[in-house]
């Protein structure tokens, strides 16, 4: 399962999922370039994870689309290859953002927008843009980070008494980029598989009560831990998934098993 000479590109470094994917990918030994907006942010999360030969990092801002489209081209011009695409960047129910995690009727159409553009508009952009380098490749593979709300609906009891939301763009997002992934699956093919990892609900210091209901409702009894995907990722992203394509790995400790 061993990744060495290859170059994964993963973007929202800086977060929590992405630096879980990047150090999951490098200690397969690929070569890791990682996307975000914020570069300092993202060189902070990413320092201690691995050689900086192997390790690289993009300042790129994901709405902006002629920005996004010319990410391949300097993952070429550093690394002469492109094998793999994680597609893991989202704006997620606690972003702070006017008309977001709010009652529905508050809900802002602008910011719906936004959210389609970074969760769902992006990984098309990038896919788009990255065909070709992973087609050359060989061993060509994207893996896109959806989320069990692409899946089942929200269950709003979660929420009561939080400031926690699930704004109705994330769900909707998440299930495209779910489609976004059978489509392409079948549009690349051969040259390049296109599968998803649907995560759970990650523990990121939640209010209590919210962290409670939420492991009643888990067969496995907790919430996810960014550890958790990376055995998922790396899976979809190696050799070993050689015969996988269209496929999306749920990995939420049974939540959408009941």
């Amino acid at each position: 399962m061993k990744l060495d000479g290859r170059v994964a590109l993963v973007t929202g470094g800086a977060g929590h999922v992405g630096r879980a994917a990047a150090e999951g990918l490098l200690e397969l030994g690929a070569t890791v370039v990682v996307l975000d907006r914020d570069g300092a942010a993202c060189d902070a999360a990413l320092a201690a994870l691995g050689p900086p030969e192997r390790l690289g990092t993009i300042v790129v801002d994901l709405e902006d689309e002629t920005a996004v489209r010319a990410v391949p081209a300097q993952v070429a011009q550093r690394y002469g290859r492109l094998d793999v695409l994680v597609n893991n960047a989202a704006l997620v129910g606690t972003s702070d953002l006017d008309g977001w995690a709010v009652a529905f009727e508050k809900q802002s159409p602008a910011t719906w927008r936004r959210a389609l553009e970074v969760n769902l508009t992006a990984p098309f952009v990038l896919a788009q843009a990255c065909a070709p380098l992973l087609a050359g490749s060989g061993h060509g593979a994207i893996v896109n980070i959806a989320s069990i709300y692409g899946v089942v609906g929200p269950q709003p009891k979660l929420y009561e008494g939080t400031a926690i939301g699930n704004p109705a763009a994330y769900g909707a997002s998440k299930g495209g980029l779910l489609q976004l992934t059978r489509w392409l699956a079948v549009t690349l093919a051969p040259s390049v598989r296109v599968n998803a990892v649907v995560p759970g609900g990650i523990e990121r210091g939640q209010a209590p009560e919210f962290v409670r209901r939420y492991e009643e409702r888990t067969p496995l009894g907790r919430m996810a831990r960014e550890e958790d995907l990376k055995g998922a990722i790396a899976y979809l992203a190696s050799d070993l998934s050689a015969y996988v394509t269209g496929q999306a790995l749920v990995v939420d400790g049974g939540w959408t098993a009941w």
